[in-house]
C-alpha cells in the first residue's frame, strides 16, 4: 500500500516538472543567431488632437478638421499701360528747352544785323555765324545775300524789323511748304511700315520707342520689330519701350539672327493683328561698312515682298554736324530716305543742321528729339523752330 502511494507521489511530481519546463520553453524568446537582422517595429502613433472621444473615454468616430486653404503666391501686378500725350503741340511745349540751346545763334545774328552800320565786315561775320551753326556754305551765302538786299532796300535798322526779316528768311530756307507728315495710314488691309535706320550712337532704338509713343498718343495701334539682332540687349530695350504703351514686340530668339527675317515676321504679325503701324528698328551699322549697308537694303527688299515700306526715317545726331551729313549721303544711296529725325537738338546742337541736311538729301526733317524724357520727341515745325532760335 505504501509502495503504491509513493509511486503516485512521484508521478505527480514528474508531471509538474514536465509542465513547468514546457511553459518556459514557450515564453522564452528565441536567441538571435549571428548575422540575423534586427526587426524594428514602429509604435503606433498616438491619436491626434483632431480625434474626438466620448466623455467616457471610448474612441468615437474620428472627426478630422478640414485642411487649411493653400496659400496662393501673389502674382506680380501687370505693368500699367501709359497714355502718352498726342503729337499736336509737342514742339510748342518744348520750345523753351529748344530756345535755351539755340538762343546764342539767334542773339548773335540779331546783334550784328542791328548795328548802325552794316559794312562788308559785318556781313562777313553774319555769314561766318551761319556757317558755324552748320547751315552750310551755300545756304549761308544765300541767306546773307537776301538779307543784305532787303536791309539796303528797306533801310531797316529797328530790332523788331530785323528780327522779322531774319525770321522770314530762315523759314524760307528750312522750307515751310515741305510735307512733314508721317505716312501712318493702313492700305489694302496691311499696316503702314516704318523703318528706322542710322549709325551707332544716334539714339535710334530709343527714338523708335519714343516714336511708338507718339503714334499711340495719336490713337494708332503699333507693333515693334526688333531687327537689330547684333547689338546686345537692343531687343530688350525696344520691348521695354513697347510694353509701356501696350505695343507688342517681335524679336529673334537668339542674337545674330537674320534681321530681314525678323522684319518680315514683324510685318506678318502686324498684318495678322490688324495693327495700324509696324515700326522696324534696324541695326546701327556703320556707314563705312559696305557689307552691312547692303544688308540694310536687303531688309527693305524682304519687307517689300509682302507690303510696301511707307517710311524710311534716318536718325541723325544733331551734334555731329558735317559728319552727320556724310552719313546721310551713304544711307540715301542704300535706301530711299523719306524723312529725317534729328536727335539731341536740345544740347550743344547747332540749328543750322536742319537746313543743311534737307538740302543734302532733298527730304524733310519730320521729327526732332529735344531731351531724355519719353515724350521729348516732337513733329518738326519750321516756324516754331525759328521762333525758338530767335528767342531772347
Amino acid at each position: 500500500m505504501e509502495t503504491l502511494i509513493l509511486i503516485i507521489v512521484l508521478a505527480v511530481v514528474f508531471v509538474a516538472v514536465v509542465v513547468e519546463v514546457g511553459w518556459l520553453t514557450l515564453v522564452r524568446p528565441r536567441r538571435r543567431r549571428r548575422g540575423e537582422p534586427i526587426e524594428v517595429v514602429t509604435p503606433p502613433e498616438a491619436p491626434g488632437q483632431d480625434e474626438l472621444r466620448t466623455p467616457g473615454g471610448e474612441a468615437d468616430a474620428a472627426v478630422v478638421a478640414p485642411p487649411a486653404p493653400a496659400r496662393v503666391p501673389a502674382q506680380p501686378a501687370a505693368p500699367e499701360i501709359e497714355k502718352p500725350p498726342p503729337s499736336a503741340g509737342r514742339l510748342v511745349r518744348l520750345r523753351d528747352r529748344l530756345s535755351r540751346s539755340q538762343s546764342s545763334m539767334g542773339s548773335v545774328l540779331l546783334g550784328l544785323l542791328s548795328r548802325d552800320r552794316l559794312d562788308d565786315d559785318t556781313w562777313d561775320e553774319i555769314e561766318e555765324v551761319l556757317i558755324t551753326a552748320d547751315v552750310g556754305v551755300a545756304p549761308a551765302r544765300q541767306i546773307v545775300d537776301e538779307l543784305r538786299t532787303k536791309v539796303k532796300v528797306l533801310g531797316v535798322r529797328d530790332v523788331d524789323q530785323v528780327r522779322d526779316l531774319l525770321r522770314t528768311e530762315l523759314i524760307n530756307q528750312i522750307g515751310p511748304d515741305l510735307d512733314r507728315t508721317l505716312n501712318e495710314e493702313k492700305h489694302s488691309g496691311a499696316p503702314a511700315v516704318m523703318m528706322m535706320v542710322g549709325v551707332n550712337g544716334t539714339g535710334k532704338t530709343t527714338t523708335a520707342g519714343k516714336l511708338a509713343r507718339v503714334l499711340v498718343g495719336d490713337g494708332k495701334t503699333v507693333l515693334l520689330g526688333a531687327a537689330d539682332t547684333f547689338r546686345a540687349a537692343a531687343a530688350d530695350q525696344l520691348q521695354t519701350w513697347g510694353g509701356r504703351v501696350g505695343a507688342q514686340t517681335v524679336r529673334a530668339d537668339k542674337e545674330g539672327a537674320d534681321p530681314a527675317a525678323v522684319a518680315f515676321d514683324a510685318v506678318a504679325k502686324g498684318t495678322e493683328l490688324k495693327v495700324d503701324v509696324v515700326l522696324v528698328d534696324t541695326a546701327g551699322r556703320l556707314h563705312t561698312k559696305t557689307g552691312l549697308m547692303d544688308e540694310l537694303g536687303k531688309v527693305k527688299r524682304v519687307i517689300e515682298k509682302r507690303t510696301p515700306v511707307d517710311e524710311v526715317l534716318l536718325v541723325l545726331d544733331a551734334t555731329t554736324g558735317q559728319n552727320g551729313l556724310r552719313q546721310a549721303r551713304v544711307f540715301a544711296e542704300v535706301v530711299d530716305i523719306t524723312g529725317i529725325v534729328l536727335t539731341k537738338l536740345d544740347g550743344t546742337a547747332k540749328g543750322g543742321i536742319v537746313i543743311a541736311v534737307q538740302r543734302e538729301l532733298g527730304v524733310p526733317v519730320k521729327l526732332v528729339g529735344l531731351g531724355e524724357g519719353p515724350d521729348d520727341l516732337a513733329p518738326f515745325d519750321p516756324a516754331t523752330f525759328v521762333d525758338a532760335i530767335l528767342a531772347n
